[in-house]
């Protein structure tokens, strides 16, 4: 998705070890304009963002060899605390959501979601993380005009 007052498309980093899951959000997410890195387990995810700094993430809870905690763990406190990063599980136990939330989750979201749901979740949290990178100056649009 582009900016409208820069014309910037935002990357989203998504880290899915259920294929169609994968498959869905991406396509979703490109549909609306952003540049999607897709990773299926997370390893992957983490080699991907040794390499590069999306503009939000999204991660799976349970995956191969790195879970969804340790790529959020890695996203706060070795990229930034300023990245979005929501985490997708089908399992809704407090323990796990306020784990999440207590390194740094943004949100959280229980599978099955709702597509459209998700998608307004990610305008959101890159509002909000535009305004707080760019408090000095006027925030970027984020809506892509649809």
């Amino acid at each position: 998705m582009e900016s409208e007052s820069t014309g910037r498309t935002y990357t989203i980093l998504i880290a899915e070890d259920e294929a169609l899951v994968l498959k869905m959000l991406s396509y979703r997410l490109q549909k609306e304009g952003f540049t999607v890195l897709a990773a299926s387990d997370g390893k992957q995810a983490l080699e991907s963002l040794r390499t590069t700094t999306p503009d939000m993430v999204i991660t799976d809870l349970m995956m191969p060899y790195h879970s969804g905690l340790e790529v959020l763990e890695y996203v706060k406190k070795s990229l930034s605390s300023r990245i979005p990063v929501l985490v997708l599980s089908a399992s809704g136990q407090e323990q796990t959501v306020l784990k999440a939330f207590s390194l740094g989750a943004d949100d959280f979201a229980l599978k099955p979601f709702s597509p459209n749901e998700l998608v307004s979740r990610v305008r959101m949290h890159l509002k909000k993380s535009l305004a707080t990178s760019n408090d000095a100056h006027q925030p970027d649009q984020v809506d892509s005009g649809t």
